[in-house]
């Protein structure tokens, strides 16, 4: 029967073959000048290849948020010295829920340089470079470790990249939401009464309806090329570096953080915001020039009045994309936003009948700048966190943040039913149903915030949330237990999601579960993997995963990007790549290709006490009841292999 197992274990073995081995990335690396003499100061340029629906990760993150960053390493030697630190040129910029923080990474090509200065004619460069790239598909995540040298016969030139390519779905995504944010300014009171007012002077001072449908056509298109020329100038200016310099800057944020507050109190009505009368009056009386100078300068009145209703919104769209530093996000931003603004004084001179269906200005149009008020307050709270966080004030946790939305937003759901009312607001005890529907919504969001209070994940929101780390009272604090025989190895700088207990040595866990016959779980992870997280959060987490994970297996995470160096006694040269494993990471990345050909994270084994396989490894998958099924059938196959 044994044979009968050993059979199966093999097969199952070659099942998981399918994933073979992978290297989803090629590197280039090269000198800026051909054959670099002595004194010369020379550009390394490390160049990434990488595949479709994969990323690297950069270097030039906080590396205890979570992600692997890459790292180079350069041997010391008296042909050369270093010069300055190394460089990852315009990585994209993210902000990921799961790590709670932002990181940055390269999609399709990625560029790090190292300036180097020659000492002398023979010289030699020689380093090492560790790194990981994740799969956006199917969520793996593969750390990798390289060496490199240089030298005079190495030097073959090469181009500098100047900027980083935008995919095409990011933009579109850019688009979208610039152009939204394009429809929500033309509802404020600044914007809103001009649409009538404007297409009526174009058709009016025009001989005919063709000619003034022309003129607002041009008027349209002044404007989309203000607003995009003013996202080019902007992110030209401070897009590539200053922003992501002051991105998490406390100056940078407290002013935007006053920013918005000022322009909150404005939307509640305490005061007005207005550009100087005199650079209005100047630019007004040049709209009065007619031909097609008057109607740009016409555009740019438009967009100066309109400055206090628009601001905000303008600000926080140019902000959110110029953080990843491309010319032709921002401009792609602007694009958008002004696109939205345009058309309708567009739209309603092709067809001015149009005009007699829209609703008349009044209460609703102060309504949505209280509105808007709101918001602005609830987003202010965003950049304070950031700079609390960056600098470690402790003046806004995670309980103090979620209670200042749920005030925030428990007052937006009053003032929407009419039980707040401001300065402003006319006398009615009269609501619209669009209102009420909004402030069912406002109302919903509001109460399901009141949990996290407490603890609770409230994941949908942790892009907005300062992370659970700064949460001084939760009450939901897990403690799932597990199987140990002994106090673990590296229980100090490691360790389990919702308290369980496991090991990170695997022979240690090896030797606990033939001690107490049980099946071994072995999860192939990383610090840097997200999706690693992502099982934990969402399928761990789950009671039936707890309570079978915690009483049916004895665990062991191991760790493929851990850098700890163990002893000296404990190296050894792989027989996959011939090199010396000298850290946990390093061991068990190997220990995971060599036994089970397979290089990628999160991986899950299970394997009864002589080490062999009892079911089919699984990967990344976030079907709960899949993953129950995978615990029960290698549980009920343990039980099995224990009888015979």
């Amino acid at each position: 029967m044994k044979k009968v197992l050993f059979f199966t274990s093999f097969l199952l073995l070659t099942l998981s073959a399918f994933s073979q081995v992978l290297k989803p990335i090629e590197w280039k690396i090269e000198f800026s000048k051909t054959n670099p003499e002595i004194g010369d100061e020379v550009e390394i340029k490390f160049k990434a290849t990488i595949e479709k629906d994969w990323y690297l990760y950069s270097s030039d993150f906080d590396p205890d948020l979570g992600p692997l960053i890459t790292e180079f390493s350069f041997d010391e030697n008296d042909t050369y010295e270093l010069v300055g630190e190394l460089t990852p040129v315009n990585p994209k910029k993210k902000y990921d829920s799961l790590w709670e923080g932002e990181y940055t990474y390269f999609k399709k090509k990625g560029l790090f340089i190292q300036k180097v200065k020659i000492l002398k004619e023979d010289f030699k460069i020689t380093g090492g470079y560790f790194y990981q790239v994740c799969s956006d598909i199917d969520g793996k995540c593969i750390p990798f470790e390289d060496e490199f040298t240089l030298g005079d016969t190495s030097n073959n030139g090469g181009d500098l990249k100047k900027k980083n390519e935008p995919e095409e779905g990011s933009l579109w995504s850019i688009l979208i939401t610039a152009f939204l944010a394009g429809l929500v300014a033309l509802l404020t009171p600044c914007v809103y009464p001009m649409i009538p007012i404007t297409v009526s002077i174009f058709l009016k001072q025009s001989k005919s309806r063709k000619e003034g449908v022309g003129k607002a056509l041009i008027y349209g298109l002044s404007i989309i090329i203000f607003f995009s020329l003013l996202g080019f100038l902007i992110s030209f200016i401070w897009g590539f570096t200053a922003l992501n310099e002051l991105s998490t800057h406390w100056l940078f944020n407290l002013i935007i953080f006053s920013v918005f507050i000022l322009f909150a109190l404005s939307f509640f009505g305490l005061f007005e915001i207005t550009l100087p009368s005199g650079l209005v009056t100047k630019i007004d009386h040049q709209a009065d020039r007619g031909g097609l100078i008057g109607i740009f300068f016409m555009a740019i009145t438009l967009v100066l009045v309109s400055f206090s209703c628009t601001f905000p919104i303008v600000g926080t769209a140019l902000i959110n994309t110029l953080s990843g530093g491309s010319i032709i996000e921002g401009t792609t931003a602007m694009f958008g936003f002004s696109l939205a603004f345009a058309i309708p004084f567009t739209g309603f001179a092709v067809f001015p009948a149009w005009l007699k269906s829209m609703p008349e200005s009044g209460g609703w149009l102060n309504a949505v700048k209280v509105v808007l008020g709101f918001l602005e307050l609830a987003l202010a709270l965003k950049f304070l966190s950031v700079a609390d966080l960056a600098y470690h004030w402790g003046i806004l946790d995670r309980e103090v943040f979620i209670a200042l939305w749920i005030a925030i937003f428990g007052l937006l759901g009053l003032y929407l039913i009419g039980k707040l009312k401001l300065k402003s607001d006319p006398d009615t005890d009269k609501i619209s149903v669009f209102r009420l529907i909004l402030a069912v919504i406002t109302f919903s969001f509001t109460i399901s915030l009141i949990p996290g209070l407490w603890g609770a994940p409230l994941k949908s929101l942790s892009g907005f949330l300062p992370p659970m780390a700064t949460h001084n009272f939760n009450l939901l604090q897990e403690e799932a237990g597990g199987n140990t025989c002994e106090e673990p190895l590296y229980d100090n700088i490691l360790e389990w999601p919702h308290g369980l207990e496991g090991y990170f040595d695997y022979e240690q866990a090896l030797s606990c579960a033939q001690e107490q016959n049980k099946p071994l779980f072995i999860d192939f992870t990383g610090h840097g993997c997200v999706n690693c997280r992502e099982m934990e959060q969402r399928v761990w987490s789950d009671p039936a995963v707890l309570k079978r994970l915690s009483e049916d297996f004895v665990l062991v995470a191991l760790y493929v990007d851990d850098r700890t160096i163990l002893s000296n006694d404990s190296w050894y040269t792989s027989s996959y790549d011939g090199k010396t494993k000298k850290t946990i990471g390093q061991q068990n990345a190997d220990f995971q290709i060599t036994r089970f050909n397979n290089n990628a994270q999160p991986f899950y084994v299970i394997l009864n006490e002589d080490e062999d396989l009892i079911i089919e490894p699984r990967a990344y998958n976030l079907n709960i009841s899949e993953f129950v099924d995978f615990l029960d059938i290698a549980l009920e196959n343990h039980r099995k292999h224990a009888v015979l």
